[in-house]
Formats: structure tokens, C-alpha cells, sequence
């Protein structure tokens, strides 16, 4: 069995981890971390695993609770991970870190974009970026995975075949996306509040959303070129699921079977890709609970552009889901076990 603990249990993507490795056959957890509920039953904070989970929270001194496991999942704020690794951690256990510590590479750009001095920069060139289906092989041998953030694995993997088949133009990339509210974390905001956003729809981190070098850093990979995008999120009125719609035009002479070869060569045996039937759009309603990401596109005869939409969990393939599957990767099993829940309805 693979031991695991949790730093941040007691957040959403914490609260969606423990969820899905309680149903892990070959896992298990041996801690809840939450520096907030220290001796608090874990079932107290989430209800929902009472008479399930008995343990209590423990402090987060992440020295001492490596002893105990062979992977720890750091679901927690920006910049806190990156205060507490270190070579003695990661000589006992490797860790996964849920948040934007290690995704970037260039310092200098996480720093401008997150407005935070970067506390272990040593660390970064070592950390792999956990986009399973496109790094799998060198999630495989790494001590330290940086679990993409949810908008950012949406965008790419909607986008990733387009650009490595050089199907359009770089320059062009416009991603429009909405989140529910839980990708906001589970933190007390005014403007995440019922009344706020019931009956509302509304675009935030207009040209500065921090997904957004995280974006261009792996679009630019999958190009092999240096890749700028307009990135507008919005915030919609449920609890979970990331619709990316994303434009693009297309090179000359590119026509709808190209792009489907481009989709089917890349994804045709990816568990958790499905590339939709022609004219039938990704929702998020079917694939909400899940680890699927559903993708699918229209090509705009009149204008020659294409429309990519993908459609995900955000707690589930943007964040947890995807982080277990880094997890199985690494240690050698079935990559898809303990993520194959069927997709919830209504």
C-alpha cells in the first residue's frame, strides 16, 4: 500500500483528495494535515466523512510527518510549500504540491505574477510539471511533481495537438474560460459569497490572471515557440467544473480532418481524453465528479478560426484527480486506479 498524507486536507482540493484516496485500493492515508483544526476530528470539518474518517488533524512540521509515508500532497496557498521542502524530505518521500510553487521555471515571472518572493527557487529546475498525459514519463522518476493548476490544464490539453501539428497560428490564441466557485478555495471572500454570486456572472483577473504564464509556459513547449495569449476568466454560479472555449486561426489549407487526426493521434489512448463526437460540445455537467476532460471543436468556414472547448472538474482533474493520477504514475501502478467514478448526474 502506498502511504500518503495530506497537507491542507480541510481546503477543497484537500477535502477532494482524501475522497478519492479513501477509495484507492492500493493507498492509503496515514495523516490530515490543517495547521487551522490542529486536534480536531477530520469529520468534523467535513461532515461528510463521518463514521468514515476518525482520525484527527495534525500541525503541519513536514520533517517529522515524512517518516510516515512514501508521498505527501501539499494542497495549500502559494508560497507555503516552497518555505518547507527540502533534501531531507524528499530523500524520505516524494511530494506533490497542488499549488503554483514549482510549475513555472522562470523565478522572476512567478514572482511578478504572484507577488511573492520565491522562498526555494533551488528546487524548481528539479520539479516536474504533473500534466500526465503530455510528462508522463518524467512524472515516472520525479521526488517532486507541480500539479498544474485547473485553468491551465483545461487550455493545454484542449489546445496541446493544434500546436504540436502546427495547425495555427501561435499569435492568435484567445482562451475564454469559466469556473464555478470552488476554484476560488474554501476561504472566506465578500465577493464569493451567496448573494454575490447567485444570479451573477462576471469576468475577474482581466489580462493579469496568474494561470496565465503558467498557460503560455506550456503552450510555448508544445509549439516550440514563444507563445502570447489573451486569457479572461470568468466566475459562474456553481459549486464545481471549468469550461475553457478557446479561438484560434487556423494555417492555410487545415481543414476538419487534419485537426481530428491531430486530436485522435495524440489522445486516442488517453483513459481520461475523450474527444467528442462531431457538433457535440463539452458540458460540465458530464464530467463533473470526475477525472475526465471532454474536448471537442468548430471550425469557422467564414473567418477561418477554430473554437476548442474542453470541459472539466476543477477539484477533480484540475486539482486532486489529476494529483492521484501524478501519484499512481509515480509509484509504478495502474494509472487510472481509484479514477474511474463515472462522471455525476443531474
Amino acid at each position: 500500500m502506498i502511504k500518503a498524507g495530506i497537507i491542507g486536507a480541510t481546503g477543497y482540493a484537500g477535502g477532494e483528495l482524501a475522497r478519492l484516496l479513501l477509495g484507492h485500493k492500493e493507498a492509503e492515508i496515514k495523516w490530515y494535515g490543517s495547521k487551522s483544526y490542529i486536534d480536531r476530528k477530520y469529520s468534523e470539518i467535513f461532515q461528510n466523512f463521518f463514521e468514515i474518517v476518525q482520525d484527527p488533524c495534525l500541525d503541519d512540521n513536514l520533517e517529522e510527518l515524512s517518516e510516515a509515508v512514501d508521498v505527501i500532497f501539499t494542497a495549500t496557498p502559494q508560497g507555503y510549500c516552497s518555505s518547507l521542502i527540502s533534501s531531507s524530505i524528499l530523500s524520505k518521500c516524494r511530494v506533490i504540491d497542488l499549488s503554483a510553487d514549482f510549475r513555472i521555471k522562470d523565478v522572476k515571472v512567478y514572482e511578478e505574477w504572484y507577488g511573492l518572493q520565491h522562498k526555494n527557487p533551488d528546487f524548481i529546475e528539479e520539479a516536474v510539471y504533473g500534466l500526465c498525459e503530455i510528462n508522463r514519463q518524467s512524472v515516472k522518476n520525479a521526488r517532486l511533481v507541480a500539479n498544474p493548476g485547473c485553468y491551465p490544464t483545461c487550455t493545454t490539453l484542449s489546445i496541446y495537438p493544434l500546436l504540436r501539428e502546427n495547425l495555427v497560428d501561435v499569435n492568435s490564441i484567445i482562451v475564454d474560460a469559466k469556473s464555478g466557485a470552488s476554484g476560488a478555495g474554501r476561504g472566506l471572500k465578500t465577493d464569493h459569497l451567496f448573494c454575490e454570486i447567485n444570479e451573477n456572472i462576471k469576468a475577474y483577473g482581466v489580462t493579469d490572471h496568474r494561470h496565465t504564464p503558467e498557460i503560455e509556459e506550456q503552450l510555448s513547449y508544445a509549439a516550440d515557440a514563444s507563445v502570447l495569449i489573451n486569457f479572461t476568466p470568468h466566475l459562474v454560479p456553481m459549486n464545481r467544473g471549468i469550461l475553457t472555449t478557446s479561438y484560434a486561426s487556423l494555417k492555410k489549407g487545415v481543414g476538419y480532418h487534419e485537426v481530428r487526426n491531430a486530436y485522435e493521434k495524440y489522445y486516442k489512448d488517453e483513459t481520461f481524453i475523450r474527444i467528442l463526437e462531431n457538433d457535440v460540445f463539452p458540458q460540465t455537467k458530464w464530467v463533473e465528479g470526475s477525472n475526465y476532460v471532454d474536448i471537442n471543436f468548430k471550425i469557422d468556414q467564414r473567418t477561418n478560426r477554430i473554437i476548442i472547448m474542453g470541459a472539466m472538474d476543477n477539484l477533480v482533474k484540475g486539482a486532486a484527480g489529476q494529483a492521484v493520477q501524478n501519484m499512481n504514475i509515480m509509484f509504478g501502478i495502474k494509472e487510472e486506479t481509484g479514477l474511474l467514478q463515472t462522471p455525476m448526474f443531474p
